[in-house]
Parts: C-alpha cells; structure tokens; sequence
C-alpha cells in the first residue's frame, strides 16, 4: 500500500468569495487534482454517508482526504459575513438616524434664526463660525483618541504623525475648496430662479454623483441601480412640485448665458466636492478620521476667512464683526451645520455618497411627516406619490439583486487570483 504525501492530505481551503453550492464544487475539483497527482481519483461510487461527513478515500491508496463539507463551508461563511454585514448595517442604520435627526432640526433653527422673516447675521460669518467649530471637535476628538493610544503605538499629537498625515491628505483642500464654493453659490442661484427651481435643478445632483463615482471612484452600478437612481430623482422631483407656484414653471430657465452657466457649475460645484472628499478620506483610510477632518476642516475655514475679507473690500470694515446679529438660535444653527459636516464625514469614509443622498432625501420625508402630525401641514397627493417612489428607489438601488452580476464578477476575479497562487 502507498502511502499518499502529507501535502495531499491537507485540507483543502474553501475561496472565502464563494459560498454554498460553488464552494463544494471548487473543494471537490481541488481533491479530484490532489489525488489524481499520485494515480488515484476519488471513487464515484462511494457512499453518500462518508461524502456527507466530509471523507474521500483514494482508490489508488485508499487513504482518506478530509473534505470540508458544503454545509459547512457555507454556515461558516454565511456566519463571517453575517457578523461584518450587520456591523455595516448598524453603521448605516447610526448615521441614517442621525442624518434625519440632524437635517429636521435645520429649517426649524432656520426659522428661529430669523428676526421679523429677515436675517441679521452675515450668511458668511455661519460658513465661518461652522468651520471652526468643526475644528475645536476634531481636536478634542484627537485628544480623546490620542489619550486611549496603546503603548508602541504612533502618537496621533506628534509633529511627525501631523506633518506626514498634512502631505498624506493634502487632497483635501480641494473639497474645501468646492464646498466654499457652493455656499456662496446657493445665494447667487437665488438671484436668478426661484427657490422650487433651484430645488428642482439640485435634483440632478443624484445623477451626476452616480457618473463622478464611476470615473473618479471606478464604482461599477448595475442596470438596476442606475433605474433607481432615476427613479429616485423623479420621486424627489414629485414631491417637490407641490411647492411651485402657480404659473411657475420650474423648468424654465432664464435664456441668458450667466444663468445656464451658474445651473451648471450649482449642479456640478457640490457633487464633485461630495465624491472628491469620499476619494481623499478612502485614500488614506488608516488615517485617523479626526486627523483627516481636521484638515479639511482647516482648509474650509481658511477659504470661509478669505471670502469675509472680500466681503470687507466691497461692503466696508463693518462687514468684519463675524458675531454681529448672532443670538442663541443661530448659535444652535451653526451647531447643528457642524454636525451635519462632521456626520458627512464618516458617511464619506464609511459608506459612500450615494448612501449619504438618499439618507437627506429620506430625512426631508420625515420632516415633512413631521410638519403635518405637529403643525398641522396638509399631506398632497404629490407628497405620498413622492415618497413612494422614493422608497421604491431606495430598496430597489440596495437589493441583493442589484449587486449580483458585481458579485459574480468578484468571485470570478478571486477565484482566478487563488488558483494563480496554489
């Protein structure tokens, strides 16, 4: 009697990307080649009792290779995946929750802010105070993280660890930049269309976030997705015509060239500014997300005091008190702004920018909601279409089923990656 290599007797291992039925098959063509190596094949005829327990006798040798079972490749990849999928799903439930929360609260400090239906404060100085109120959060947050460091560790407050994290993440000036950008663009559409149009025209942000991802992040979308997408820009688009005016068309743009020019980069300014940052804060993913935020930060209040001292060049030195009109209600406005920045954050590093859209878009739902169960706002018809449509949307985009020609994909390209190597 022979005796078979050691090397022959391993057990096989299962390619972590395939899962059930494609599992068993791979580990069965695994053993057929091991075995058929020294003159023997793995007997057909075998029973169905010892292939059940995960045994296969050589006929050359008749020794006995263990064989993972597929019941039990499976339940343990099932259960790996379970434990990481539910982790991303809380993840996402958090900020999903606390998106809602946060964006709710927004047009009900809005209204608080206003004295008599008009501003006080400089909207410029709120972009400015929000800046830097991210920035002292971002560096008490360090100090926390750099406090619960463990010994041999790098320390997050050195000078190395700040001015290498600088260049690292030096990319994020550029979604800065764009962001203070669009803050004083929203006030410039302001002046040329109507607030529903402007709203209508953000809708178009849905699909030029879809196309940036795919250049700049390679992110590939099924056709079902991107029937989602659609699906969600015209709910949203639904449900926002209720607040059009009579005998006004949203669609109507101004025929002058400024106009369609502005629409273009209102449309273009933000989402690349979303999809840009989601890049740079996944580029250096190990980077501490305080350190990160706390350049980005810093960058965005750099640009915000630049664009203060152009308002002082043009409107006079008066311009400059950055607290002038500010009472508590606005005090909790930038607060709240800053929230909605620093959650953005892990929204960009942790899931991605279309997870973060549709999340505003389900919060302006429950606003709404809410305005009619507490301020008694009537419920239109163009408001339930809406929602519907956009929670259609919403399922269809994360179903299972839009993602498995991706993941067929994947499992092919790993599949081929593992045999390279064995």
């Amino acid at each position: 009697m022979s005796i078979c290599p050691p090397t022959l007797l391993r057990r096989p291992q299962a390619p972590a990307a395939l899962i059930g039925k494609q599992d068993a098959a791979k580990d069965d063509g695994i053993t057929s080649q091991r075995l058929q190596l020294h003159g023997g094949a793995a007997d057909p005829g075998q029973s169905e009792e010892m292939q059940r327990n995960g045994v296969l006798e050589c006929s050359a040798c008749r020794s006995k290779v263990a064989v993972p079972s597929p019941r039990s490749v499976s339940r343990a990849y099932d259960k790996h995946r379970s434990k990481v999928s539910s982790k991303y799903r809380a993840l996402n439930v958090l900020l999903v929750s606390g998106d809602c929360i946060l964006v709710g609260l927004q047009p009900i400090l809005v209204f608080m802010s206003k004295v008599d239906g008009k501003f006080q404060f400089s909207p410029i100085s709120v972009n400015f105070l929000t800046e830097v109120a991210k920035v002292i959060f971002a560096i008490i947050m360090l100090i926390i993280q750099s406090r619960k460091q463990k010994v041999g560790e790098k320390p997050l407050l050195s000078l190395s660890t700040f001015v290498q994290a600088a260049r690292n993440n030096v990319l994020l000036a550029v979604p800065a930049l764009l962001y203070a950008i669009n803050n004083y663009l929203k006030f410039i559409m302001q002046l040329y269309f109507n607030p529903a149009t402007v709203k209508m025209l953000s809708n178009l942000k849905v699909l030029v976030i879809a196309v940036l991802l795919k250049i700049i992040m390679r992110r590939k979308f099924s056709i079902i997705q991107w029937e989602a997408l659609a699906l969600l820009l015209i709910g949203i688009s639904v449900n926002q015509l209720r607040s059009i005016p009579a005998g006004t068309n949203a669609f109507g743009l101004p025929v002058t060239a400024i106009a369609y020019a502005y629409t273009l980069i209102f449309v273009t300014v933000p989402s690349f500014a979303s999809v840009y940052n989601e890049y740079a804060l996944k580029s250096q993913f190990d980077t501490s997300i305080y350190l990160q935020n706390l350049f980005l930060y810093g960058y965005g209040a750099i640009f915000n005091f630049l664009g203060i001292l152009g308002t002082v060049i043009f409107q006079g030195p008066e311009s400059f008190d950055i607290l002038r009109g500010h009472s508590r209600a606005t005090m909790f406005l930038i607060c709240n702004n800053a929230a909605q920045g620093i959650l953005s954050s892990f929204f960009f590093k942790y899931a991605d920018t279309i997870l973060k859209k549709y999340s505003s878009t389900v919060a302006t739902i429950f606003t709404g909601l809410a305005s009619a169960a507490f301020l008694g706002q009537p419920l239109t018809v163009n408001f339930l279409l809406g929602i519907s449509i956009v929670f259609i949307s919403m399922h269809q985009f994360f179903s299972p089923l839009a993602k498995v020609k991706d993941e067929k994909t994947a499992g092919t390209v790993e599949l081929g990656d593992s045999q390279n190597h064995r």
